[in-house]
């Protein structure tokens, strides 16, 4: 492949392969620099149009990219959008745990045979030794790191596995470019994805994380908040939505509650089968259901532009992952309502879990839910907060388009509160957490 496409521009075979008449933000400079073999760093808010970045120049480059990506759910969903562009089937292809012998033995002859342009693999599937060997036969024309944030400790989603894909990738032994992309990165995480992964000197590509057309919202968390789920969702009829739960019991209760209340809802999660997920997640995808009612384990990469709105039923573990799960809202750029309630039984539930983790595991989490919980209890504009999290200046003093900017919350003289606050925490001789504390002041029982 030439540096510049020869006789046909850039805008031309976008038309051509995915039908779109322009290219979004800086989806053709990203693409132009992956072209001349440049390693690349792409950081764009979820609905930015990243699975772009790579899936053009995979079709038209010599050879096949190996997409690295961390969901099977991701991966069917992209490889399907592919194939359904008239390609035929062997242009795209998945390689992971789901696949059986005869898959895999079809997989492997197309990518032989030079039909496969785009190879979408789990990092463990990567690691396997067979897998390796194999790659080293193949004609591989870039690596493509979607998700990139999972390599950071810092990132709301580590995984181990993704520190080991550069020495891997040295193993194979293909001098080829790198792209790496996530839609969440704060300037540590970026750091760290590029010191893994050795790309220092990368064309470096960040969008605004800035989402207008985004409504931010957080509700004090009550014993009525599943009624009041019930009820915001009952006045959006026959739009489409995700409620996120952090435990996998607490989303098939509530799939099963908006199911008895008349809501068309189904559950999604990593304990499911992986043909129930697959139908799960089509039955939303083609609108046969409203509501997916869901853990993390859903939306990464799922390409549904007219998600109206996210609704944490539980406060997130971070700032980063409460940015890319409501970044599932509105990617067509019309409406978007993020609605998280707020519970500071929730953060000790989590910071008991916490406590499983190895020590330095520990006081990252902790810091990154005090972040999450700074932002929660917060009377500041939220946009203004989640972009100072990732590095951006947002000069508006009301975004016009969050609760605290459009229902600030109303200020009292406070003195005599915090003088009573802290009188009681010396009374009880700093021994006990802030709900003890509260339970003093208000005189509630505590046995």
């Amino acid at each position: 492949m030439s540096k510049k496409i020869e006789n046909t521009s850039l805008n031309e075979l976008l038309k051509k392969i995915f039908g779109f008449d322009s290219f979004k933000g800086n989806q053709e400079a990203i693409i132009q620099s992956l072209l001349d073999g440049h390693d690349t760093f792409v950081i764009m808010p979820t609905g930015g149009g990243k699975s772009m970045c790579y899936q053009l120049p995979a079709l038209i480059n010599k050879g096949t990219a190996i997409i690295i990506s961390p969901l099977i759910a991701l991966m069917k969903n992209q490889v399907d959008a592919i194939r359904n562009f008239g390609a035929e089937k062997g242009i795209a292809h998945v390689l992971n745990s789901s696949l059986g012998k005869m898959e895999i033995a079809e997989v492997r002859k197309d990518l032989l045979s030079g039909k496969t342009k785009l190879l979408y693999v789990a990092p463990e599937s990567l690691t396997k030794e067979e897998n390796v060997q194999f790659f080293k036969e193949i004609d591989i024309s870039f690596f493509a790191i979607d998700e990139a944030h999972c390599i950071s400790e810092w990132g709301h989603d580590f995984r181990p596995e993704y520190r080991r894909l550069r020495p891997i990738i040295e193993s194979i032994g293909k001098r080829v470019p790198i792209i790496a992309l996530t839609a969440t990165a704060t300037p540590k995480v970026q750091q760290g994805i590029q010191k893994n992964l050795n790309i220092q000197d990368a064309n470096l590509f960040i969008s605004s994380f800035n989402r207008p057309n985004l409504y931010y919202e957080v509700r004090p968390k009550g014993e009525d908040a599943i009624k009041d789920i019930i009820k915001y969702i009952k006045s959006q009829p026959g739009k489409s939505g995700i409620v996120y739960c952090l435990s996998r019991k607490k989303v098939e209760e509530l799939a099963e509650t908006l199911q008895v209340n008349g809501i068309k809802a189904l559950p999604y999660h990593a304990g499911l089968d992986s043909q129930t997920r697959v139908m799960n997640q089509d039955k939303f995808l083609m609108e046969e259901i409203d509501v997916i009612v869901a853990t993390i384990a859903f939306g990464m990469g799922i390409d549904k532009p007219d998600v109206r709105y996210v609704i944490h039923h539980d406060i997130p573990k971070s700032l980063e992952g409460y940015y890319q799960e409501t970044g599932r809202a509105g990617r067509d750029d019309g409406e978007g309502n993020c609605i998280a309630f707020y519970s500071y039984d929730d953060i000790q539930k989590l910071e008991k879990f916490n406590k499983n983790k190895q020590v330095a595991e520990q006081e990252i989490a902790s810091q990154l839910l005090l972040e999450t919980v700074a932002f929660a209890e917060s009377s500041v504009c939220r946009r203004k907060q989640l972009l100072h999290y990732f590095g951006e200046v947002y000069h508006e003093d009301n975004c016009g388009s969050c609760d605290n900017c459009t229902h600030p919350k109303t200020k009292f003289e406070g003195m005599e509160a915090v003088e009573l606050v802290l009188e009681t925490v010396l009374a009880v001789k700093q021994l006990f957490k802030a709900k003890h504390i509260i339970g003093v002041i208000t005189g509630k029982l505590s046995a």
